[in-house]
């Protein structure tokens, strides 16, 4: 099921409307096969999409663009963008230790794409003006208070820690607009040497969900008057990957630990040192790296089969079978 980008909340009942740097070159197969994670299927698949020899990465992919301007953090080395999310708010409230589920009704999706609805967790002040923990339903691509309109969001999916708190599209929700985003797992593409797009899901292996780190804020169209409609909109915060996933992205989720939630969605605690300190990429070991069907290419096509992994020895996609409005990056 494909949402439309208009995500919107009436302002009185919130409901729905409308990490260490990889070295030069890339890892090579037996370097790949030496890292704790990496399962000996995935090491087999390697030896059939591109038999032993290094990954292809562009200079451009490897440097910083430190001229960029502010709204392209979302764009450039975009990690996060395409991810799984099909638990039920309950499971979730469970997990995350969630006090309030504000927005309910929202179909699980094994292929969350950019602009989707997804679920988030954040503190607020609840009914009786006490800050809770929430459970709601925001637009994934952040929406600053100060745009003009809705576009902006679908380039602010991502934000890169190492600027988050100095970039003007997410300094302010850094500092006191700080969420979780419950993820099964999240895709990532592997260029092969022919140059076909190989999907892989990366999840964690004890089955627990990824709590990425997240920002949100709260927009209100202002052509449209004090009367409009409140848009929530989130970006999911990204990092350098860990050698377990930098074989096949140089980018990452940021994810906070169960110990350190309560500190992160505290809106009272600005402190950038120990609001950094509260991130972490995924422990080496900890992530399970699958290759599976082409199919999640398409965000038309949605459904459980799409994180079912295939066999090591099946052939990737011919180049150029990548749909359109497959991501480049997460």
């Amino acid at each position: 099921m494909r949402w439309g980008s208009g995500l919107a909340y009436d302002a009185a009942t919130s409901t729905t409307g409308g990490v260490a740097p990889l070295p030069p070159g890339g890892h090579g197969r037996d370097e790949i096969a030496g890292i704790p994670g990496v399962s000996r299927s995935f090491v087999r698949f390697l030896d059939v999409v591109r038999p032993r020899s290094p990954p292809r990465h562009t200079a451009a992919r490897r440097t910083e663009r430190a001229d960029a301007p502010a709204y392209t953090d979302g764009m450039l080395g975009r990690v996060c963008g395409r991810y799984a999310a099909s638990r039920n708010p309950e499971d979730l409230v469970e997990e995350f230790e969630v006090e309030r589920v504000v927005d309910r009704e929202l179909p699980p999706s094994w292929n969350v794409a950019p602009t989707d609805p997804v679920r988030v967790v954040l503190v607020r002040r609840g009914e009786a003006h006490e800050p809770e923990r929430q459970l709601r339903i925001a637009r994934w691509g952040l929406v600053p208070s100060w745009a003009k309109d809705l576009k902006i969001g679908a380039r602010l999916i991502n934000a890169r820690v190492e600027s988050v708190a100095d970039k003007r599209a997410f300094r302010r929700a850094f500092a006191a607009r700080r969420c979780l985003l419950p993820a099964d797992g999240y895709y990532e593409w592997y260029t092969t040497e022919s140059g076909s797009k190989q999907p892989f899901f990366i999840r964690r292996r004890d089955g627990q969900s990824l709590a990425m780190a997240g920002l949100y804020e709260i927009w209100r169209d202002p052509a449209a008057g004090k009367d409009a409609l409140l848009v929530w909109s989130v970006t999911v915060i990204t990092t350098r990957a860990v050698d377990d996933v930098g074989h096949i992205h140089d980018r990452m989720p940021m994810q906070v630990e169960q110990d350190g939630w309560a500190q992160w969605l505290d809106p009272h605690i600005d402190d950038t040192e120990v609001l950094h300190g509260l991130l972490s990429p995924a422990a080496a070991g900890s992530l399970d790296i699958r290759p599976v069907s082409s199919a999640v290419n398409s965000v038309r096509n949605n459904g459980p089969e799409l994180v079912v992994p295939i066999p090591a020895v099946e052939e990737p996609a011919p180049a150029g079978a990548v749909a359109d409005d497959a991501p480049r990056l997460f």
